[in-house]
C-alpha cells in the first residue's frame, strides 16, 4: 500500500515542507552563485527516470557555465570546474535542494536510487531495469554509502573507469536493496541517516 499510494502522498508533503522550510536558502544561495561566477542559478541536466523516461533534473549550479561540455559527466574533489562557492555547497549537499521541485513534480521521490545520466545507464541497462521500475530519489542507501563520492574518484588517474566499473556496480547493489524492503519506516530513516551524515 505504501509503496503504491503513500509514498506519493508522503513526497508531496514532506517536500512542499521543505521547500517552505528552505526558503531562506532558496533566496540566499542563487544570489551568491550570481556573486561568484557567471552562468544561470540552476544546472538542468536529463537523467533517467522510472520506465527509462528521461527528466531534467535541478540542482543549484555549483560548477562553471556548461561544465559538462568542458569535463567528464562525473566530478572529483579536484575537478577545476568547480567553483568556489559550488565546492561549499557540494560539500554541504545544499546543491541538491532543488531536487524538491522534481519530487513535486513527480519526476523523483524523496528516497529512492539516485538518477543517473544516460550514458551509463546504457551501459548496465539490463541491471537498471529493477532499478528505474521505481522513481529515483533525492536520497538512499547508496547516497549514504558513497556521500565522499568525490574524493574517492579523486585518488584515481581514469576516474570515469573507476566510477564505472568500482562504484558503479556497488550503488546498483545497493538500489536493489532498498527496492526489495521499501516502506514508511525505511524511508524515515535513511532520511534521518542522510541528514546526519552531511
Amino acid at each position: 500500500m505504501y509503496k503504491k499510494f503513500g509514498k506519493r502522498v508522503f513526497d508531496l508533503i514532506a517536500s512542499i515542507f521543505g521547500v517552505i522550510f528552505f526558503l531562506p536558502v532558496f533566496i540566499i544561495v542563487p544570489i551568491l552563485i550570481k556573486i561568484g561566477s557567471k552562468g544561470p542559478v540552476f544546472f538542468v541536466q536529463k537523467r533517467v527516470g522510472k520506465d527509462f523516461k528521461e527528466f531534467n533534473l535541478y540542482k543549484f549550479r555549483s560548477m562553471v557555465a556548461d561544465a559538462p561540455k568542458k569535463g567528464l559527466q562525473i566530478t572529483s574533489t579536484d575537478d577545476p570546474r568547480i567553483t568556489k562557492i559550488g565546492r561549499i555547497l557540494r560539500k554541504t549537499k545544499l546543491d541538491e535542494l532543488p531536487q524538491l521541485i522534481n519530487v513535486i513534480k513527480g519526476d523523483m521521490s524523496l528516497v529512492g536510487p539516485r538518477p543517473e545520466v544516460k550514458k551509463y545507464v546504457d551501459l548496465k541497462k539490463d541491471e537498471y531495469k529493477k532499478v528505474l521500475s521505481v522513481r529515483p530519489g533525492i536520497t538512499d542507501l547508496a547516497a549514504i554509502e558513497f556521500v565522499n563520492e568525490e574524493e574517492i574518484l579523486s585518488k584515481f588517474d581514469d576516474k570515469e573507469k573507476a566510477y564505472i566499473e568500482k562504484i558503479l556496480p556497488q550503488k546498483i547493489a545497493l538500489y536493489n536493496k532498498y527496492i526489495d524492503s521499501i516502506s514508511f519506516l525505511e524511508d524515515i530513516r535513511i532520511i534521518l541517516k542522510t541528514l546526519k551524515v552531511i
